[in-house]
């Protein structure tokens, strides 16, 4: 698990990116920008130096490998994108310039813009003692808001493309230890993004449907129930369940990856296109699914890995409201504030349950501990529940297509 963004860190994922320009001049120490280099590569993304100070700094991105590539300045969590530059074509060198406040974040590329992150490493940010402004009005930072989502969406989606397609691939061979292992961490990718998912009508039922939903249903008896919780069943057995053949799980993870597919088609689309409404209601969501689905035990019935989604939602919800946070600052303050405290709460009270790079499963918890999670988790919804609200008063809309 990885640790959520701070506040202060919150503010400079707000900055970064705000001033952008890939053709801006790089005048050195007149202009006051910090000026570093980045070499990419199929399997590196080495950046010339690993601190810098605030204010504007300029990347200049030199492609070296064999296929198309994308330069990520990201978050602590490594989920939240800060800025990036996409489309660096083999042997191309181009500047990218951001405005950074102190903190700190991460660097990555990635390979053919999708996928896992190559050559994370930390960068740090000192504080240079000058003011760092975002530069520009509310529109700004609605349009920055949804570009960075936008973003992060794509970004999950590519990921969890790539993830199910291993995982799948382990099943179908009937190798299950290794599905097994792979199954709660490749969930996680669409767990974060489940929002988007939903706006794209039958899939995220094909997906994400659980058994006790799909029994429910008036139309189960002509259609097949299929998905993560289909295969979950499969490989974690209840009694006198005898599992899938062959045929059956070669069917079902073929399904599994084609429905990842078309998420991850629709999210890439030109006509693809987020509201700022769509950022913080994604944030509610994900708190109103934890609620209704992880603290009951009914999302993972089989595997009890309801803790990894837990978190995911969590993440997925944090990274949501941090993309606004700029903009409720400015219209709420102290709702920002109780937003941001009760997400620390939160993630300190699941924090408990870590073992390894996981989680205990969810039927070792009594419920005792379970109510001290739902607490927290209700904590929470009370104010997020009023973001969308507060994010849109007294303003208009802002909408990415890209």
């Amino acid at each position: 698990m990885r640790k959520l963004l701070s506040s202060a860190a919150v503010a400079a994922v707000l900055l970064a990116g705000c001033v952008s320009n890939d053709n801006a001049s790089d005048k050195g120490g007149s202009s006051g920008s910090q000026r570093l280099s980045v070499t990419i590569a199929d399997d590196k993304c080495d950046v010339s130096a690993a601190k810098t100070e605030s204010g504007r700094v300029v990347f200049t991105l030199k492609n070296e490998g064999t296929v198309k590539n994308e330069f990520e300045i990201l978050a602590p969590d490594k989920l939240r994108i800060v800025g990036e530059r996409e489309n660096l074509a083999p042997g191309t060198t181009v500047k990218y310039t951001v405005v950074l406040e102190s903190g700190s974040y991460y660097t990555a590329c990635k390979k053919n813009m999708v996928g896992a992150l190559v050559g994370a490493k930390k960068f740090t940010v000192s504080d240079s003692g000058k003011k760092v402004e975002a530069g520009g009005d509310e529109k700004k930072l609605q349009d920055q808001a949804v570009s960075n989502y936008n973003a992060y969406n794509r970004d999950q989606a590519g990921q969890l493309l790539e993830k199910t397609k291993a995982f799948a691939e382990a099943y179908k061979a009937g190798n299950l230890d290794k599905a097994r292992s792979l199954y709660a961490a490749t969930r996680q990718h669409y767990e974060r993004i489940e929002p988007t998912a939903e706006k794209f009508g039958d899939l995220d039922p094909a997906l994400d449907e659980r058994e006790a939903d799909w029994q429910e249903t008036e139309d189960k008896d002509t259609r097949a129930w299929k998905g993560w919780h289909y295969i979950e069943k499969d490989l974690w057995r209840p009694d006198g369940f005898e599992g899938l053949n062959d045929e059956q799980r070669a069917k079902a993870s073929e399904q599994l990856v084609a429905d990842t597919q078309k998420l991850y088609d629709l999210v890439y689309a030109k006509d693809f296109s987020i509201k700022l409404a769509d950022i913080s209601n994604g944030a509610i969501n994900l708190l109103e699914e934890v609620a209704t689905t992880k603290i009951t035990g009914e999302e993972e019935a089989f595997s009890h890995t309801d803790l990894w989604d837990f978190q995911a939602n969590v993440e997925g919800a944090k990274v949501a409201y941090g993309n606004v946070e700029a903009i409720a600052k400015k219209k709420d303050p102290a709702l920002a504030k109780e937003i941001s405290k009760r997400f620390d709460q939160l993630q300190a009270e699941l924090d408990k349950y870590k073992q390894g790079d996981g989680y205990v499963y969810y039927d070792k918890l009594n419920e005792a501990q379970r109510k001290q999670l739902s607490d927290s988790v209700n904590a929470l919804r009370k104010p997020l529940a009023k973001l969308t609200e507060a994010i849109l008063k007294d303003a208009g809309e802002s909408t990415s297509k890209k």
